[in-house]
């Protein structure tokens, strides 16, 4: 692993098909606990991203912006999780945790990516009690529908989304 001179190192993994307050929100609070924050946002087919990788890249970019924190930046990636954590000499995976069903997803995770490199820790955070139920999924699936998404994501963000709806199509009306 590369030397991190003593730093903290953090990586936050994830998709990011669209960025939420969710996500927002456990940038934020990662950011406090490591010197410097990655925000890794990476390719994943399997997901049926709406955005492409460079959209969402300059969404995660535009939104870390605004929350004026220094210390995080945004690099995509397509490799194995801890191959990348390596590479930005991090030490620390920041991974947020809305629900149960969460928990055994990550900790079966967590577990692989220790016997992958045991010297790079998983840190889970609890999403904010009010925004446990946001996940990117659902609010594609809820603009996708006519519904609004505003209490999920910035305005920007929203904008963005509701833009792609219209140019895409919904899944269907009443």
């Amino acid at each position: 692993m590369p030397s991190s001179g003593g730093q903290r190192i953090g990586v936050y993994p994830g998709t990011f098909d669209p960025i939420t307050l969710g996500h927002a929100d456990i940038i934020r609070r990662g950011a406090k606990l490591v010197d410097k924050l990655i925000i890794g946002v990476t390719t994943n087919p399997s997901k049926n991203p709406m955005f492409s990788d460079e959209e969402r890249i300059a969404m995660v970019e535009r939104e870390v912006a605004a929350l004026g924190i220094e210390n995080v930046s945004v690099i995509g990636f397509n490799a194995l999780l801890m191959r990348f954590a390596e590479k930005q000499g991090a030490n620390v995976i920041v991974r947020g945790l809305r629900a149960v069903a969460d928990f055994e997803y990550e900790y079966q995770m967590a577990g692989m990516n220790q016997q992958i490199n045991d010297g790079i820790e998983t840190v889970f955070l609890m999403a904010d009690v009010s925004l446990q139920p946001i996940a990117s999924k659902l609010v594609k699936e809820i603009a996708q529908f006519g519904g609004e998404i505003a209490p999920f994501v910035s305005t920007t963000v929203r904008d963005e989304v509701m833009a792609r709806v219209a140019k895409t199509g919904r899944l269907g009306d009443y």
